[in-house]
């Protein structure tokens, strides 16, 4: 068992797992077309001689380290090696923008960098030749592009060769830090749209790990086996695709992308799966075409199997013996072939980062695959709760971690106190005291605690969108941004726990009435709402809208509102801000159906 306190910091539990682990395998990742493992101790290895090497550059303690990579063994490497070093590691996303990586590397004050390929340099190395603070870049991958200005190019050998050449017998290239020391800086996106750098804790991150393994000890951990798929830069698959598995001794596969999951998920057969919700309506939809084509009796069998399995979870006990029989044999002929489509030894599949819809997480428990959904966010480490794999409530995310305090507040906000609570916000008082009060995070999420202890997320009382990967959007950022284009005079944009942002448009008056005009049509607002060569005319603006913003912030699909939002109406406040749950309930159909 894992206990909170039996490590002082991350780089002591690494370095005592790999000397118990020795020879094992820990990290396998693809090369020429086969997974090929690191073990334990050619890892700690490396991460001895880059920590080495970092000290050698100049890293000095609390110096931060922005690490831009996929996910690969050199990602691991990478951030223990940037905290053995005494340093503080600053993730940022592979999908970031040229601003968004100056962003990161301003409000941290990054003296570092590494990055992974060229296609990655050649974002984040305009970034670096602006910012002021940072004096060198580690290439893994040596670029073939970009300029660094004044920060000097190392290549990742050079600098493991200059580490392991002043290694001395038995040093493990740490430095005097402390379990209450920051280990990372992870940036979070706010209400308004500049990401916050979360300071999380050694502690924070040891605590969180703990806490999870307290959950699932009954599933057994002998031979476990990770797939990570998330991005590491996102604080879920930090600590639950990295440290909580580095803490129970698990071997972590690294997946190749989205297009190979499904291979690389036969190929590593992970007996823990940890993901967002969007993953597992990806897979919900993949196994419902599968049986769409199949037809006949394997369709037949499989919605037999659905409907029993859905009796037997939302009405224990009401199983007829025949119907238990038949239940029994579609365990053989349904069920374990559906497992086999995960590599036949998951014991459970764990959902994070965002709300899970009912139906999906009711469907695989109907399949017999069990599905776990937690609570949590970056500034809890991030896991604040988590359904246990024995007592299982779909709607609800799950009693908090060992360790964990949650209370709700006169207002239903959920409020959480523990050792998984972040530091603050770096550079950023403000934010931190409206977050952090009296050692309580204010989540910004209501809910409620039922009978059993279990925590039941209802609402948000901010407005930051979180779709169904786990990204945090502020809609205000993109709402401004579409309005901004002179064709459009209102928007909502929508999408909380949904895998895309689609939106509401209001289209600007003169506009219309111009486009109407050349048109030859009425310019009635409500007869245009429906004419698709209007609503392809408005699709172009969004496009142009939509090449300004990030992946995450594009609007993928829209509905045009047959009248303006107005004050009269309830849809805006007397200052004119949007009434989102008024304008919710009007559109709501329109909007949902925007997703099928």
């Amino acid at each position: 068992m894992i206990k909170s306190d039996t490590w002082p910091t991350l780089t002591a539990m690494f370095f005592d797992q790999a000397e118990r682990l020795g020879e094992r395998a820990f990290l396998w990742a693809k090369e020429d077309g086969r997974y090929r493992a690191l073990s334990w101790a050619e890892t700690a290895e490396r991460v001895r001689a880059l920590a080495q090497g970092l000290r050698s550059l100049g890293l000095e303690p609390g110096d931060r380290v922005v690490l831009v990579s996929e996910n690969r063994p050199e990602w691991l490497i990478a951030d223990v090696g940037i905290m053995a070093a005494g340093g503080i590691t600053v993730p940022s996303y592979t999908t970031n923008t040229a601003d968004d990586h100056l962003h990161v590397l301003e409000d941290s004050g990054a003296r570092a960098a590494i990055v992974s390929t060229a296609a990655l340099a050649k974002r984040l190395l305009p970034a670096v030749a602006r910012a002021a603070k940072v004096e060198w870049v580690i290439t893994i991958e040596t670029p073939t592009i970009g300029q660094a200005s004044g920060a000097s190019l190392h290549g990742w050998d050079e600098v493991m060769e200059l580490g392991r050449g002043q290694i001395d017998e038995g040093n493990e290239g740490t430095t005097d830090v402390k379990r209450s020391d920051t280990a990372c800086l992870i940036y979070t996106s706010g209400t308004g749209g500049k990401p916050k750098g979360v300071m999380l804790s050694h502690g924070a991150i040891l605590g969180n790990a703990a806490g999870a393994e307290h959950v699932f000890r009954d599933l057994g951990f002998k031979d476990a086996v990770f797939l990570s798929f998330l991005p590491l830069s996102h604080a879920y698959e930090h600590t639950a695709g990295q440290f909580f598995p580095m803490a129970i001794g698990a071997e972590i596969y690294y997946a190749e992308g989205a297009d190979t999951l499904a291979a690389n998920m036969a190929e590593a057969r992970p007996t823990l799966m940890t993901a967002v919700p969007r993953l597992y309506e990806t897979l919900h939809l993949r196994i419902l075409r599968a049986v769409a084509r199949s037809g006949g009796l394997q369709k037949k069998l499989f919605a037999r199997t659905l409907a029993l399995g859905t009796r037997k979870y939302e009405t224990p006990g009401a199983l007829s013996i025949v119907e238990r029989m038949t239940d029994r044999a579609l365990e053989v002929l349904v069920r374990r072939k559906v497992r086999r489509r995960f590599g036949g030894r998951l014991k459970a599949m764990i959902s994070g980062g965002a709300a899970l819809n009912y139906d999906v997480a009711l469907f695989f428990t109907a399949l017999g695959v069990r599905i776990l959904q937690g609570y949590g966010q970056t500034e809890a480490a991030p896991v604040v709760s988590c359904n246990p794999p024995g007592k299982v409530k779909l709607a609800t995310v799950g009693p908090p971690l060992d360790g964990v305090e949650v209370r709700i507040a006169d207002d239903g906000e959920i409020l959480v106190r523990g050792e998984l609570v972040m530091q603050g916000y770096w550079n950023n008082e403000k934010a931190t005291f409206e977050a952090l009060r009296e050692g309580w995070l204010h989540t910004g999420d209501i809910g409620a605690i039922d009978e059993d202890g279990y925590l039941e997320i209802t609402d948000r009382k901010r407005d930051i969108i979180v779709n169904s990967g786990g990204d945090n959007v502020s809609p205000q950022r993109v709402e401004g941004i579409l309005t901004v284009a002179p064709e459009i005079a209102q928007a909502m944009v929508y999408g909380d726990a949904r895998p895309y942002l689609v939106a509401l448009v209001v289209p600007d008056e003169e506009t219309r009435k111009r486009w109407a005009k050349d048109a030859g049509k009425p310019a009635d607002l409500g007869v245009l709402a429906d004419d698709a060569a209007f609503a392809a005319f408005l699709g172009e603006v969004v496009e142009r809208v939509n090449a300004t913003l990030s992946p995450v912030e594009r609007v993928r699909r829209f509905h045009i509102a047959p009248e303006p939002f107005t004050i009269a109406s309830g849809e805006l406040t007397p200052t004119l801000k949007l009434r989102r749950h008024v304008i919710g309930e009007k559109y709501g159909a329109a909007l949902e159906a925007l997703y099928r």
